[in-house]
């Protein structure tokens, strides 16, 4: 520690014998300096703020309805992003700059000062912007802040339009493919139902299983009656066995029509069963197919009789009289007989429909999976359309809400001010940092003298420095006139940085005055 203070102060002797030296340069660096302060140009700064409301007492009662973006971010990011080359280019046409430009090199120069001299500042959580700009000539800076302010409002409300615009166009083309999607989808699954219809039960509304039990229950229905109706048949084939027909005489003949009662009966009584399967039933139904085969084989039995009789010599015979009780139970035979043939008919196609099902049971299982991967993709596409649907009916909500209540609405609080003094440089702050770089040159330029031109204050130094030994040291005796000289000399010294700070006092004072 003591050697180190040992060297500082021999350093400090050293500069002290070239103090005149540092403080002329120190006089001469600061009237330089002032001169050049004094000199520069004054620079003019307009500016002006923007309210950006991003509040309104509808975004709380459309939660939910409308798309609420985020407001605050979208103006933070504009601030930040405002200041590009496209948007400087169109702000030097907007606030005539381009009338001084007469070479692309001196456009590509302006667009780069103003890219470095505009600035935006915001106070964060206010949505608070101010807008500013400096410029040797007041109106000149005004018109640019004016043209500034007309970019960052007209970029807001573009920009958010724009986003709007992209937002519901993307909606609306993903609704039509997904129109076409859903489409597509119903128009598989409907002809997938349509060719497994009798698997699918589309027609009774039920599934495989239920469908077999119906007709299984149909069947067993069918057969039933089947057995109760032959049953009936036979009883009343040996009641007619104990029963015999009594013919009358012949009677003259009406006509050219010929009456069988035993056929003719019969084929009434099949008529009046058609007709009433018909008011229940349509003309596919088996019991209608059925009662029509049987009035089709009575009448060609009656025309086979009557062909007979006419070959046997009868050519015109009249209406046989039989047995009441025989006429009767022929009649009961003959409905009871066609039932028969009715219900035959219908076991048939109930064995056929009970077959046909039962031989389709191994394809069950690939229907059904091809269904539901069917319905799986159709409710897939259904639920993003409805969603999608959703999405821009809540679009043009936010669009409407916009445009009526004014949210994110630029209000100009203070419109861009004209200088009437100038707001660079700073005159005063330059001169005291050039006083103090001054002093700072004068002190650098003692020490480097002091080490260029070096003295010895002791032996010791000099035998460190040389590395020589030293026999002895001759000290100086005092002299009253050399310390009265001396003392003379520091106080001009003082004098001088006296001046010096003096001087920079009152030119700062000076350049603060004329700044004012």
């Amino acid at each position: 520690m003591e050697e180190l203070l040992r060297q500082g102060v021999g350093i400090l002797r050293g500069m002290w014998r070239f103090r005149w030296w540092g403080l002329a340069l120190t006089w001469v660096s600061g009237v330089l300096a002032a001169f050049v302060i004094y000199t520069m140009p004054d620079r003019y700064e307009s500016t002006a703020r923007v309210f950006v409301d991003t509040q309104s007492v509808l975004r709380p009662l459309m939660s939910g309805l409308a798309v609420q973006p985020n407001l605050d971010q979208q103006v933070a990011i504009l601030s930040r992003t405002l200041i590009t080359r496209p948007n400087v280019e169109k702000l030097i046409n907007m606030a005539d700059l381009n009338l001084q430009v007469d070479s692309p090199a001196e456009r590509e120069r302006l667009i780069n000062d103003l890219m470095g001299a505009l600035r935006i500042g915001s106070t964060g959580r206010d949505n608070l912007f101010t807008l500013a700009y400096q410029d040797g000539d007041p109106q000149r800076a005004q018109r640019v802040v004016q043209a500034l302010l007309s970019l960052f409002v007209e970029s807001g409300l573009v920009s958010k339009r724009q986003d709007t615009d992209a937002a519901r166009r993307f909606i609306e083309e993903q609704i039509r493919h997904y129109e076409e999607k859903l489409t597509a989808a119903e128009n598989r699954l409907k002809d997938f139902r349509l060719r497994n219809m009798a698997l699918l039960g589309a027609g009774a509304g039920g599934d495989y299983l239920s469908q077999v039990g119906a007709v299984r229950a149909q069947l067993d229905q069918a057969r039933l009656e089947l057995r109760e109706a032959i049953n009936s048949r036979d009883a009343l084939r040996r009641q007619m066995q104990g029963e015999d027909p009594v013919l009358l005489p012949p009677q003259s003949a009406v006509g050219a029509s010929v009456s069988i009662p035993e056929l003719d009966g019969r084929i009434d009584a099949m008529r009046k069963s058609l007709d009433t399967l018909l008011q229940r039933f349509t003309e596919e139904h088996p019991d209608v197919i059925g009662a029509r085969r049987v009035i089709e084989d009575l009448e060609a039995q009656k025309r086979k009789e009557i062909e007979l009789r006419r070959q046997a010599g009868i050519g015109q015979f009249g209406a046989l009289e039989t047995n009441p009780v025989y006429q009767q139970l022929r009649m009961l035979l003959s409905e009871t007989e066609a039932r028969v043939a009715s219900l035959q008919a219908r076991v048939s196609e109930y064995e056929g429909r009970l077959a046909s099902l039962r031989a389709s049971a191994g394809m069950l299982p690939k229907i059904e999976a091809e269904m539901a991967q069917l319905n799986r993709d159709y409710e897939v596409h259904k639920r993003n359309y409805e969603t999608l649907v959703q999405r821009r009916e809540s679009a043009n909500i936010s669009v409407q809400m916009d445009a009526q209540s004014g949210i994110g609405e630029f209000r100009v609080i203070d419109p861009p001010s004209l200088p009437t003094k100038p707001a660079a440089p700073n005159r005063a702050l330059l001169m005291l940092l050039a006083s103090l770089a001054a002093v700072g040159v004068g002190v650098a330029l003692t020490f480097l003298i002091s080490q260029l031109r070096p003295s010895f204050a002791d032996g010791r130094t000099l035998r460190e420095v040389t590395g020589l030994p030293v026999l002895g040291v001759v000290s100086r005796l005092r002299d009253h006139q050399r310390e009265t000289q001396e003392r003379r000399g520091r106080y001009m010294f003082a004098g001088g940085v006296a001046g010096y700070a003096g001087a920079v006092a009152a030119v700062t004072v000076a350049l603060t005055m004329l700044q004012g």
